[in-house]
């Protein structure tokens, strides 16, 4: 699938800073369709608040970027951003492409696929092959609460979407190893959802899918590539320390950790 590179946002308000006409935005734009206290899916022990917000229309490029960033996740036609009442170690991060710096691993990983693998962007897709590969994923890292996914529940999670989104596929000799689902912006991409054979674990898929988007980012001319939350405490999480210097959501003020 061929993106061609979008216009450079010609707005002159400081992106550090989240102003109050964006939340006006999420006011007339989304709607709350489900808000209550639960067990927190990221940390044990703790109790999570997130309003799952639907959108009264189809998010624009623009619009997604507003709603990155006011530090709003997607999940499936969902929004949501974390409002938890005693704790705030998830937080919102995001890597400025122009100022990234690759270390010397992962300079080793791009040389790797490069040779090896074949990585490509198209229309995110549901069928056994990529079931598999989710399913997969998940069991061995122990994510999944409630077994095995099925057709229906990777289409909910991953397919269905409010917003442009595509997926990017690795393979090794024709072989699925690894997909990444990733929302566009006008001026960003969101990291949405990475899942891997974790028999490939030499690629480091998950690094090579972040560190794709961000060389993507920079051919089309965006900005920023937007990590998801940083929870210091899980590991499943804490791995996007690594991709620096980056900046996260204190206080409603994108800077440095």
């Amino acid at each position: 699938m061929k993106y061609e590179s979008p216009p450079k946002p010609s707005d002159e308000r400081n992106p550090l800073v989240v102003d109050a006409s964006e939340d006006d935005f999420v006011k007339s734009g989304l709607v709350v369709v489900y808000d209550a206290l639960q067990e927190c899916p990221y940390l044990d022990g703790k109790v999570a608040r997130m309003p799952l917000e639907y959108p009264k229309r189809r998010i624009l490029p623009d619009d997604l970027d507003r709603l990155l960033r006011l530090g709003y996740r997607r999940a499936g036609t969902m929004l949501y951003r974390t409002q938890c009442p005693d704790c705030r170690q998830c937080i919102p991060t995001r890597v400025n492409v122009h100022q990234f710096q690759l270390s010397r691993s992962m300079k080793r990983i791009l040389n790797r696929s490069d040779r090896e693998l074949e990585i490509s962007w198209g229309r995110v897709l549901v069928d056994p092959e990529r079931l598999r590969l989710f399913n997969t994923h998940r069991g061995a890292r122990k994510l999944s609460r409630r077994g095995p996914a099925d057709l229906v529940d990777y289409h909910e999670f991953l397919v269905a979407t409010c917003v442009e989104t595509a997926e990017l596929t690795f393979r090794l000799d024709g072989k699925l190893i690894g997909i990444a689902i990733v929302d566009l912006g006008r001026e960003s991409v969101n990291a949405v959802y990475t899942h891997f054979d974790p028999e490939f674990g030499r690629y480091c898929i998950g690094t090579l899918a972040v560190l794709k988007q961000i060389q993507w980012a920079l051919q089309t001319g965006r900005t920023y590539v937007y990590l998801g939350l940083f929870v210091a405490e899980n590991p499943h999480l804490n791995y996007k320390e690594r991709f620096r210097p980056q900046e996260r959501l204190l206080g409603g003020v994108w800077r440095a950790p």
